[in-house]
């Protein structure tokens, strides 16, 4: 099972260095992805030529675009499975193992990092974890029943995908919103959803989003915007509940362009969880 580590970096010269010495310590194939960092980022990754792969974009174009290049460069390279982390030393590079044995078990296709199935060394930032409680528990109403089950923490970075079935998605949110699209869109491929503890560390509390998404209540609606929008450009894929509130009386959902895709119609059948609700 051949699986790529894929790190997001933006100004990370505080931590880069220790976090790639760790999880190169721990795993081999390593992808760093420079969202355009203007500190001594380029710099440090440089020490590492030759150990691990970069891609580095001229300017910084969102945390959503450094996942779809990971995703993209994990299916061109033919990776069985791809890992996700953060480089602030908020995910730690020892859980690697554990998502690369969950993974092996065969049961998933996403193998997703929960900071909220165990009690926690510290507590997240109100705000912060209002925001997660929020659009998590919306999405359990919503879309449980195509994912297999409920969520406890829907924004968590540290994840491990199975590769193949990522070719059927057709991702574009750039930005912080991206987990909204994913999540959308892999309950309407019926994607195999199971949580694994990680640790809650927030080694930076003040951490901007970037201008008005600070505001929390802005983000919040930024969130539930995202979703709902690609909610209904896949409607036709899922279930009543998903929808409900979201669109007026008498209308129509679109076609969902994800029914082309013989993945999404064999998993629906296969799982009896279709689009009756």
């Amino acid at each position: 099972m051949r699986t790529l580590v894929a790190i997001p970096v933006f100004n990370e010269a505080r931590y880069v260095r220790r976090v790639l010495e760790r999880v190169l310590s721990i795993h081999p194939n390593v992808l760093v992805i420079d969202d355009g960092s203007s500190d001594a980022t380029p710099a440090i990754v440089a020490e590492f030529q030759g150990r691990v792969d970069v891609i580095r974009h001229a300017r910084n174009m969102g945390y959503g675009q450094s996942m779809i290049d990971a995703f993209a460069y994990a299916r061109a390279h033919g990776f069985d499975w791809l890992i996700t982390m953060d480089c602030d030393e908020q995910h730690e590079p020892a859980a690697i193992p554990h998502f690369i044995d969950e993974a092996a078990r065969g049961d998933a296709d996403i193998i997703s990092g929960s900071r909220y199935l165990l009690p926690p060394d510290q507590a997240a930032p109100p705000e912060r974890r209002a925001v997660n409680a929020a659009i998590t528990s919306e999405i359990n109403a919503r879309l449980s029943r195509c994912l297999g089950g409920l969520m406890t923490d829907a924004f968590c970075g540290f994840k491990a995908y199975r590769v193949a079935p990522l070719a059927d998605m057709m991702l574009t949110e750039t930005g912080y919103a991206f987990p909204m699209q994913f999540w959308a869109q892999a309950a309407a491929l019926r994607l195999r959803v199971r949580e694994m503890p990680v640790r809650l560390i927030y080694n930076d509390p003040n951490r901007s989003f970037g201008a008005v998404l600070d505001d929390p209540g802005v983000r919040l609606a930024h969130y539930r915007r995202v979703l709902h929008e690609e909610l209904l450009a896949h409607a036709s894929c899922l279930p009543e509940r998903a929808l409900a509130g979201l669109l007026r009386e008498g209308e129509q959902s679109a076609a969902c362009p994800c029914v082309k895709h013989p993945a999404h119609r064999d998993r629906a059948g296969a799982r009896g969880d279709g689009v009756d609700g």
